[in-house]
């Protein structure tokens, strides 16, 4: 499928992608790379490997990272329990003795975290290591090593080689730096807020029923509103959000009602801080752009 295709397919499931990110996604799946993708939260990182996934007609495996990530949440743990029930209904047993440790060791008794779970698919599946960013850089070091051998070992069982090589999409927020070593092993795309006009089609795509110049107007203001001097500024996830607060109130113009268009920017407005920059004074000039 070649990156046109991509885009075009993608626009179909309703995420519109822009020439370079149809491009990093047709070359990550020709080389069979991960595609990291940095930028700001809000901007349509994990929607995409969401989007992949409906492409692909195959199953979505996310791994949402945090601080303290460790091999028991994101690759395999035993499961304690059920070992523990079936060394006890089988410590009486004298007749045709088993070998314990090879059974309480086993498939059986193993519990997939998500990394062991994506290379164990029959169809490879997306995926979605989300926010790594947030992890510590030792997990990185593990994960290094299974996507570049697609494979897990396991000291007490043996090792697991992948069944399919999955459609993997690793995400950043740009908290910290990442390794050097994983930036080397994949295909990377900064995706910025979206420029006007893509953030327009966007809109237009996602709420066709809201008017053309309405939407222009939403458009604007948003585009207006990152240029302020914000903690948190306004991914697209939020432009929608507003947007379709906009619509439920059933206005029409943005300069219809300044007060009521004030009020609405607890869509857009993250932060107390952020809220005290943009004045009903400032949402007003905004407005006006």
């Amino acid at each position: 499928m070649q990156w046109q295709d991509i885009k075009k397919c993608l626009y179909d499931l309703d995420y519109i992608a822009s020439d370079e990110l149809a491009m990093s996604i047709h070359i990550a799946s020709n080389l069979g790379r991960p595609l990291l993708l940095e930028g700001e939260a809000g901007i349509g990182k994990t929607a995409l490997a969401i989007a992949l996934s409906e492409l692909y007609k195959t199953n979505l495996i996310r791994l949402q990272c945090y601080e303290g990530l460790d091999s028991a949440s994101t690759i395999y743990e035993w499961n304690y329990q059920k070992q523990l029930l079936a060394i006890r209904s089988n410590e009486n047993k004298s007749n045709d003795k088993i070998n314990i440790d090879n059974f309480i060791f086993s498939r059986d008794f193993l519990l997939e975290r998500p990394l062991l779970k994506a290379i164990t698919q029959k169809k490879p599946p997306v995926l979605l290591i989300d926010e790594i960013d947030r992890a510590d850089e030792e997990f990185e070091a593990y994960l290094l090593e299974i996507l570049s051998e697609y494979q897990v070992s396991i000291p007490e069982f043996g090792t697991i080689k992948a069944v399919s090589k999955p459609i993997v999409i690793i995400t950043s927020n740009s908290t910290r730096d990442l390794s050097d070593a994983l930036r080397r092993r994949c295909i990377y795309n900064y995706v910025y807020y979206p420029k006007k006009e893509l953030e327009l089609q966007i809109l237009q795509k996602k709420m066709p029923n809201i008017e053309a110049e309405l939407s222009r107007q939403i458009v604007s203001f948003v585009q207006n509103l990152r240029m302020e001097d914000l903690e948190k500024k306004p991914g697209i996830a939020e432009t929608l959000d507003w947007a379709a607060a906009i619509s439920g109130l059933g206005l029409k113009d943005l300069s219809e009602d300044h007060k009521i268009l004030h009020s609405t920017l607890v869509c857009l407005l993250k932060t107390e801080t952020d809220k005290a920059i943009i004045s009903l004074e400032t949402s007003q000039k905004l407005a006006k752009v």
